[in-house]
């Protein structure tokens, strides 16, 4: 199953990339509206599908970041 989902996830990537790539050429006001409503479509797949499949989310609070940034530039590795 992660497979199928996997393989989803990559064919709304490269439809993205198509997309983008049209973009780039020169089109009319109609086509370049339809590009970037596809674009649009295929981008809220992704986080659909991706919310979907991987379910987890980790974030870290700002205090955490700023102590191990202040941990790195003390140590001299920032």
């Amino acid at each position: 199953m992660i497979d199928d989902e996997l393989a989803l996830l990559r064919a709304h990537r490269n439809n993205i990339g198509r997309y983008q790539r049209l973009l780039k050429t020169e089109l009319t006001e109609f086509e370049r509206r339809f590009i970037e409503r596809r674009l649009s479509e295929e981008r809220s797949a992704i986080e659909r599908l991706s919310a979907s499949t991987f379910p987890l989310v980790f974030k870290t609070p700002n205090r955490a970041i700023e102590n191990a940034t202040a941990l790195l530039t003390a140590s001299g590795q920032g």
